[in-house]
């Protein structure tokens, strides 16, 4: 039997509502991941992307990350992980760095043998370069294997990455695909394959209203069951008001303080037919009650072609990100973009940063091309803000038409294992690259990989 932790989507770094607390949350969240690990002694965390928010990760949360797989070290944990579409560069990744320093394992198509599971790896692949994969993995003896990968795939919502051809193409038989990059945790049987999501282990979108969590999964004889982990985060307290006629700021403000405020993200809908509201004036009432941060969604607000229109003038960059979402952007035109945007570079550097940026994409014909508003961001249309834009919502804060679940990995099967402590959640019992040559260097003031190598 060998039993493993399954997380992904920790997002380490993300200044959510350009908040410091908030992106010392997703630090927190992945540091009880790592705690329970230790605590539980499983056999290995298996890590399924998006470990940083940005592939310029800023140094402190770097330490932060080193620190804690140095803990996993000293408890011998393996931490096996792939590389993720927030985190990717063109050079060398983050995860070669840990690699080197002999706390990591990059997955890929050589197997990594933990007890009795062969684990593989599928780094994020952009949707136009997918049809170049052969899905050719090094054949195993063990008694399990498991593909690890990063994408929206099917039969789950937003899917743009049909797992049946994953599974039918791949030269492996694979027991499990451990996946990331749905914020939303569920599990499915595909082909005879268990494959499931993991969920992300913060909030980076209002609209995932579902506790945060991370799957246990056990391979034993010829079964393998996932289970779900409730993760303590930090609370996020929303609020729906419809007023009536007649009614308007006031009434959304006693809504609001009826609500246990303490240190919560506070979200607040406004739906009906009452008066304006101003934003900015509930916001203020909630931090009054302690609110850690708070945002207003007036969805009564509509744009001259009748389109709904969800606004928080307490935060412009919200409304930029999901702007920029939309236009379909190539990755070389994103990158400029978070360059131009990104606080920490200085404006005098800004114009050496983006040309040299440019230039080192020219040889990618592939980086300037347009893509749709469905693949820029995981398969979202929503950027790093708090945009109001529905999908799986892996970037920012899509607040609309995403699809959630209620945090269990629930494939509709009957629990028929024991939890081995873990809370209650659904199990699912069932049958059974090239690395690039050098790390990229600093061109915007942050630390480069080199310095720590």
């Amino acid at each position: 039997m060998t039993r493993v932790i399954h997380t992904g989507d920790t997002h380490v770094g993300y200044r959510q509502y350009h908040s410091p607390e908030r992106r010392r949350d997703f630090l927190d969240a992945f540091e009880q991941v790592i705690e329970d690990a230790v605590a539980d002694d499983v056999a290995a965390v298996v890590h399924a992307g998006d470990l940083f928010h940005d592939r310029r990760p800023d140094l402190q949360d770097l330490l932060g990350v080193l620190d804690l797989l140095r803990r996993l070290d000293d408890a011998d944990v393996p931490f096996l992980a792939i590389v993720g579409n927030h985190e990717s560069t063109r050079g060398g990744q983050w995860l070669d760095l840990f690699e080197r320093l002999g706390l990591a394992t990059r997955l890929g198509d050589e197997p990594r043998v933990v007890g009795d599971v062969a684990f593989y790896g599928l780094d994020h692949v952009p949707k136009s370069r997918r049809d170049d994969l052969d899905y050719d993995f090094a054949d195993h003896d063990a008694d399990h294997a498991a593909l690890v990968a990063h994408g929206l795939f099917t039969p789950f919502a937003h899917a743009d990455w049909d797992t049946e051809t994953v599974l039918s193409a791949a030269s492996v038989d694979f027991d499990a695909m451990l996946l990331g990059d749905n914020h939303v945790a569920d599990t499915a049987e595909v082909a005879d394959t268990w494959v499931t999501y993991c969920g992300s282990t913060e909030r980076t979108s209002a609209s995932e209203e579902a506790g945060r969590g991370y799957n246990i999964v056990t391979f034993a004889d010829e079964t393998v069951d996932v289970r779900r982990r409730a993760l303590d985060t930090r609370p996020f307290v929303f609020v729906a008001v419809d007023l009536a006629a007649g009614e308007g700021g006031d009434r959304v403000r006693e809504q609001v303080r009826q609500h246990d405020l303490e240190d919560a993200v506070v979200v607040v809908d406004v739906v009906g037919e009452g008066d304006p509201v101003t934003p900015a004036a509930v916001e203020e009432a909630a931090l009054d009650e302690g609110a850690l941060v708070a945002r207003v969604r007036d969805r009564r607000d509509v744009d001259e072609e009748g389109e709904a229109l969800s606004v928080s003038f307490a935060d412009p960059d919200a409304a930029v990100d999901e702007r920029v979402a939309e236009m379909g952007l190539s990755e070389a035109a994103l990158d400029v973009d978070a360059i131009v945007r990104e606080s920490a570079t200085a404006d005098a550097n800004v114009r050496p940063t983006v040309k040299e940026r440019v230039a080192s994409l020219v040889d990618d014909p592939a980086a300037f091309e347009s893509a749709s508003p469905a693949e820029n961001e995981d398969g979202a249309t929503a950027g790093d803000g708090d945009a109001d834009a529905g999908a799986n919502d892996s970037d920012g804060d899509a607040d609309a038409g995403a699809t959630d679940s209620d945090g269990d990995a629930d494939a509709g099967t009957t629990d028929t294992a024991e939890s081995d402590g873990e809370d209650d959640a659904d199990s699912v019992p069932t049958s059974t690259d090239d690395r690039p040559a050098s790390p990229p260097e600093s061109t915007d003031g942050q630390s480069s990989m080199e310095e720590y190598l």
